[in-house]
């Protein structure tokens, strides 16, 4: 309430003060007259003096530019450093790093700003980065560098030719490791390629999955039952869906050994016409080429849903005793799935598409996971390429292996001893050291 009848009275006393401050004037009459020719009057003020413009700093320009080769790439990035302003202290914002080709015909002529820093970061960038100004292999560049003031002035510096062209490396050498890794998977892989063809007995670690294919397809023959295969949803260009047919064949060989029914529904045509293909040629290496049904394999759609639903109808109708679920897989996956538990049939499914093996983990009976669906034609064929192929792979994961174990404990031995605070009780850093000396001598 206080406050409202301030606020009354301001309102109220205001037009009094207006007329009484116009009454008054600019300058009261009884204020000392300020004599402006007097210089020793310290308190006159000349107008012109306070409106006088002081002058701007000067600010030396940025100094120079240096251009060098970016180490380990096409030749697509160059190394550009300059020496900042010394009077970078007395408002200088940021820099502005230019750059033309001389005598260009497609517009690069003119001078474009490649890069901005700001005053006090670093002083070196990367040219070539920018999509919008990339680095040609083998042009000569010319670069400019300018200062921008506080109050929008742009000091250059001198305009510079890069001292060197942009060279591309044969060799990364930052990828050392890579190529050592890979030299030596490459070497197991041909080791146990040799081995096998020598006919020595290879261990594979078992797959449960692969192991209960022979099972189940023994399982829909004792009870007089079809096989339902599905190769994924994929085209012919995905590795799961090659993997896929390869499992195929050996499937089929097994189904024509036993004269058990085989279903093969496919979504993409060309797809259909290699499984076709593939079942017909496994009825021949079983030898029982009459026994194949040509509509053992067939199309049905192109549609996603509208496959799913002819392949859940078939399950419905014909109620197959096993199923197979072996390729790349979306959306689907759960209602293939759901549907083939609730038949009462054995599954198998395998994919390498991370999303959907959890559908297939909680409603199929053996699930491949990942590289296991790549592996099993290896596991079924036995040829001997596959089996060296697996099992070099399969070493080099135990080297793998053993290394991240060793620099855990090895880890775990400086968290205790207190190596991770203090340098000089690393173990880590010590066996480090040793290396590097028996590398040097």
């Amino acid at each position: 309430m206080l406050k409202h009848l301030e606020l009354l009275l301001l309102m109220v006393l205001l037009p009094f003060g207006i007329a009484q401050a116009q009454e008054v004037g600019p300058q009261d009459a009884t204020a000392p007259a300020v004599d402006s020719s007097n210089p020793s009057d310290s308190s006159a003020v000349s107008l012109d003096t306070a409106l006088e413009v002081v002058p701007p700093v000067e600010i030396a320009p940025p100094g120079a530019v240096t251009v060098s080769d970016f180490p380990n790439d096409a030749g697509d990035h160059l190394l550009v450093s300059f020496e900042p302003s010394p009077d970078e202290a007395l408002g200088i914002l940021v820099y502005r790093i230019y750059r033309r080709t001389p005598g260009a015909t497609d517009g690069t002529e003119e001078w474009a700003v490649v890069k901005t820093v700001a005053a006090g970061d670093h002083t070196e960038i990367v040219d070539g980065y920018d999509p919008d100004y990339l680095v040609t292999q083998g042009t000569q560049y010319e670069y400019r560098v300018a200062a921008v003031t506080a109050d929008c002035r742009e000091i250059p510096g001198e305009v510079t030719v890069a001292q060197v062209v942009g060279r591309g490396e044969w060799f990364h050498t930052e990828k050392l490791k890579v190529l050592i890794g890979c030299i030596i998977f490459i070497s197991l892989i041909f080791y146990y390629f040799k081995r096998a063809q020598m006919c020595h007995e290879l261990y594979l670690r078992p797959i449960p999955g692969i192991d209960a294919i022979d099972e189940a397809i023994g399982r829909a023959t004792e009870m007089g039952k079809p096989i339902l295969y599905v190769p994924g949803l994929s085209g012919i260009e995905d590795v799961a869906t090659i993997a896929s047919l390869t499992i195929l064949n050996r499937v089929a060989k097994k189904v024509a050994e036993y004269q058990t029914p085989l279903r093969v529904p496919n979504r993409d045509p060309i797809v259909y016409t290699v499984a076709e293909e593939s079942v017909k040629q496994a009825y021949m290496e079983a030898g029982r080429p009459d026994s194949y049904e040509a509509n053992s394999v067939f199309f049905v759609t192109d549609s996603q849903f509208a496959y799913v639903a002819a392949v859940n109808g078939l399950m419905t109708r014909e109620k197959p005793a096993t199923n197979f679920y072996l390729g790349m897989f979306w959306a689907e996956s759960l209602l293939l799935a759901e549907t083939g538990s609730l038949s009462g049939a054995i599954q198998i499914a395998g994919t390498d598409a991370i999303t959907q093996l959890p559908f297939f983990i909680t409603t199929c009976d053996y699930t491949l996971i990942g590289e296991e669906l790549y592996a099993a034609s290896a596991y079924l064929g036995r040829e001997p390429k596959q089996v060296g192929s697996v099992k070099g792979q399969d070493a080099c994961k135990g080297i793998v292996m053993t290394l991240v174990t060793v620099g855990i404990i090895l880890s775990l031995v400086d968290i205790f001893t207190g190596g991770a605070t203090d340098p000089s009780k690393s173990l880590l850093l010590k066996l480090q050291g040793l290396v590097d000396v028996t590398s040097l001598e």
